[in-house]
């Protein structure tokens, strides 16, 4: 049984170790394309793994495409209580010119599926521990895009989703169509904005 001083429980039946491993720093500037030294990068997952970290944070606009691919390549095949999270609804471009990559968010029906496949494609793996929406897309109705989820999961190739970057309104509105085990906010000393979401997630 997990201490739960150094575990939780995702979803309720999902136990990882607290200290998790965030594969966005992984890449280049800006989240973007390979690492630096991605001899390096692979290692630090290496690493990470031997120390028993089980819990490895990724999306999809991560590169895109290559923070998975990595993670793959370092520590696939994954050990019996490895849990790989990623995210979709987040379409990253960096075009000729512009000083940042550009974002713009996708929830449709179709995106939704199309990201799955690709995550599960490059990982190497049959279904997604936690799959997350990466952002609300105001151009599909969140319930649209939660609905997509909960048939991935119904399907068995998503075994938990979860959040990104969500109000409390969002949250209720996605729980009002299907169960949500986890909300990733940013959270911080200086950044307080999801209290409430915090608050509510405590209950």
């Amino acid at each position: 049984m997990p201490d739960n001083s150094t575990h939780f429980r995702i979803g309720g039946d999902l136990p990882v170790n607290r200290l998790g491993f965030g594969a966005a720093r992984l890449l280049g500037k800006a989240t973007w394309g390979e690492p630096a030294d991605p001899d390096g990068a692979r290692a630090g997952l290496r690493r990470a793994d031997e120390l028993g970290v089980n819990f490895v944070d990724t999306a999809e606009a991560y590169g895109p495409f290559v923070s998975e691919r990595i993670i793959a390549e370092a520590i696939a095949p994954f050990s019996s209580d490895m849990v790989i999270a990623t995210k979709c609804g987040m379409v990253r471009t960096w075009p000729e010119g512009v000083a940042h990559p550009l974002i713009r968010t996708d929830g449709s029906r179709g995106a939704i599926r199309r990201s799955l496949e690709g995550s599960l494609a490059r990982l190497g793996l049959q279904r997604i521990e936690l799959y997350q929406l990466h952002r609300v897309d105001p151009a599909t109705p969140l319930e649209t895009t939660i609905e997509a989820l909960a048939e991935l999961q119904a399907e068995g190739r998503v075994r938990h989703i979860g959040l990104s970057e969500v109000t409390l309104a969002e949250l209720k509105r996605a729980e009002a169509v299907a169960p949500i085990a986890s909300v990733q906010n940013r959270y911080s000393l200086s950044e307080r904005r999801h209290e409430d979401v915090l608050a509510y997630c405590e209950d």
